[in-house]
């Protein structure tokens, strides 16, 4: 009884009642991007470790193929299944709140990570903070512009919270400086092959731009790929960690800025999902550091490259260590 009273005090949707070797589901969105490839991993990583410590014993993985309605479904079957924690990144905002909800009340984790619900009937929320990511890319270009240039804008998919957010960070500094003229922004999904595309329409109507406020590592490297086709000179761009954008920048000698949504941040979310089960203390928002890639440390990522896909992104170290000091440093 005490320690059911404890664990349910401890976080959210925790009861006290279950017991290890839990089993963890994975209410995958989409398995294609090669970033959600690096996710799963990570998170199969961690798993592992977890197994080895007698505190899981299955993980089961859905792929809702990008559909929310399909995913909806695969979390009410984990639900039926009983499962004892779900990972989720969310493929809507607002659609999963009746089903997490249900799980919530039976005593399941909930850890929502990258892509968030609106809905607190979750154990944890991971993430780093997108609007922080957005104002810190247009600060960086503006401050390269010096407050006065022509720009384009690159977002991931509308409605996604991740996209959305990264880009209403960026207002407050861009109507700081009426200087900075948006000529066009695109929304695409953070693969390089339709960012290409739309970056070559865009610069077809626009022969003139002075830099690229890219919210995507992918949405860079389609649009360096687009403007080296064309011949266009160069132009200060912003980013992330995707390894082709990091060889690029270097290769095509840009002035540039990125930063990382961490791929083991499914790990992190199963690290926690245990932590919550056993009773521990867990805050319902657990921030994430924004780590900084700039022209004076975009080697130390490079010299990292092969030991991540072609396609895939270039993200920091992490451990367990690592796990437990941003959960103390969030509550």
């Amino acid at each position: 009884m005490g320690l059911a009273s404890q664990a349910q005090a401890a976080a959210n949707c925790i009861d006290g009642k279950r017991q290890p070797p839990y089993t963890l589901g994975w209410a995958n969105i989409y398995s294609v991007p090669t970033w959600m490839k690096q996710t799963e991993g990570t998170i199969a990583d961690e798993v592992e470790k977890l197994k080895a410590a007698g505190l899981v014993d299955e993980l089961v993985i859905t792929d809702a193929q990008g559909d929310a309605n399909v995913q909806i479904q695969q979390i009410q079957s984990m639900i039926d299944a009983d499962v004892d924690a779900i990972l989720l990144i969310a493929g809507s905002s607002t659609a999963p709140a009746r089903v997490l909800e249900d799980a919530c009340s039976k005593g399941i984790a909930v850890i929502n990570f990258d892509s968030l619900v609106d809905t607190d009937k979750v154990t944890a929320k991971i993430n780093t903070d997108s609007n922080k990511w957005g104002d810190s890319a247009a600060r960086w270009l503006i401050d390269k512009l010096g407050g006065e240039g022509k720009i384009l804008v690159l977002n991931g998919p509308a409605g996604i919270s991740v996209s959305d957010d990264r880009r209403a960070g960026a207002n407050a500094a861009l109507a700081e400086n009426p200087g900075i003229e948006i000529l066009a922004e695109t929304n695409t999904a953070y693969n390089v092959a339709p960012a290409q595309e739309a970056v070559t329409s865009l610069l077809f109507a626009h022969p003139e731009i002075d830099g690229i406020l890219s919210l995507g590592g992918a949405l860079s490297a389609g649009a360096i790929l687009a403007m080296d086709k064309q011949g266009r000179d160069m132009v200060p761009m912003t980013g992330e960690n995707a390894r082709q954008f990091l060889e690029l920048w270097k290769e095509k000698g840009l002035s540039s800025w990125a930063t990382m949504q961490p791929n083991w941040l499914g790990a992190f979310a199963a690290y926690i999902a245990v932590k919550a089960l056993q009773g521990e203390d867990i805050p319902a928002f657990v921030e994430v550091p924004l780590p900084i890639i700039d022209d004076s440390n975009v080697d130390e990522y490079l010299a990292r490259a092969g030991d991540f896909p072609a396609d895939g992104y270039i993200f920091s170290p992490w451990d367990e260590a690592l796990f437990a000091d941003i959960i103390a440093g969030s509550k």
